[in-house]
């Protein structure tokens, strides 16, 4: 079954008090076109993740980002115990030296010198947290898979409808097919009798007619456009990763029914040839954007 290159997929983990967020989301695109966010803590594994996205989902215009959030207690700066420590002692040294009065409010004055609050701690990524982030990447690249057959499904369905759309008035145009040998002999008997009155060899107005609805004959459009249609069912079957080919069909049926019209000498039958083409450019338009 077809996949569509649209899709989204989420997933959200935790590790040691961190909430990891991952979200993917892919567009229409001739080739992989990846654009990634990624937490300075994980970007070590930034060609691990690029590989795994190009693994799963092959095409498409992909953004991805990947991104922390601490609870409280963790975003709280931790105190410097050391470091204020030793502001006090030199402050209660100077004050005894120099004769300054020692200050009213101690933690207001020490938690205001430099260093006293700081985050000092260095995060590195164990092999533990990345399995856990790892397994939420490959969680919402799922996600989006899933995203993308479900749309392959519902454009399955609108193929399949725009392809019966087409036979049907591919066969509608039989009738006025077959009548419209008469009425060229009659257009063209009734010109050379009436208004240009002239005496003609009937048996050479014969040749030049079979020779003329030979030219005007649409019979081998027809048959090469029914198999066209044919083939692209099969190839919507045949599983993902066949966008491109079905573009190329799509092509290919275009010009028969170009063709078709431009051999069309009947109203009729060029109305529904512009019917035809009016279902093929949708199912064009909605092609691009298949896996």
């Amino acid at each position: 079954m077809i996949q569509s290159m649209t899709g989204y997929g989420k997933a959200v983990t935790t590790y040691a008090g961190k909430k990891i967020t991952i979200e993917v989301k892919s567009l229409n695109s001739k080739a992989l076109d990846l654009n990634t966010r990624i937490a300075p803590l994980y970007r070590e594994k930034e060609m691990e993740i690029r590989q795994l996205i190009a693994q799963t989902l092959e095409r498409g215009k992909v953004d991805f980002s990947l991104w922390t959030e601490k609870d409280e207690a963790q975003l709280s700066v931790p105190i410097n115990g050391n470091v204020l420590e030793g502001y006090y002692k030199q402050i209660c040294a100077l004050s005894e030296e120099k004769g300054i009065p020692m200050p009213n409010d101690w933690f207001y004055t020490l938690l205001r010198l430099p260093d006293v609050m700081s985050k000092t701690e260095i995060e590195e990524l164990t092999a533990e947290e990345w399995a856990v982030v790892r397994q939420g990447v490959e969680d919402a690249l799922q996600q989006l898979v899933n995203f993308r057959k479900q749309e392959g499904e519902a454009l399955y369905k609108k193929f399949s409808e725009k392809l019966d759309n087409i036979e049907a008035l591919l066969k509608s145009i039989e009738p006025y097919e077959q009548s419209r040998v008469e009425k060229i002999r009659e257009r063209i008997t009734e010109a050379l009798e009436k208004t240009l009155s002239v005496d003609y060899d009937k048996n050479r107005l014969e040749q030049e007619l079979i020779y003329y609805i030979e030219k005007l004959d649409i019979n081998e459009e027809k048959q090469r456009l029914a198999n066209h249609l044919k083939y692209f069912r099969e190839t919507m079957t045949d599983g993902h990763g066949q966008g491109k080919k079905l573009g190329f069909i799509a092509q290919e049926m275009g010009r028969e029914i170009n063709t078709t019209g431009s051999k069309s000498n009947q109203a009729e039958m060029q109305n529904i040839v512009v019917k035809m083409k009016d279902e093929l450019e949708q199912i064009k338009e909605q092609v691009l954007n298949v896996m």
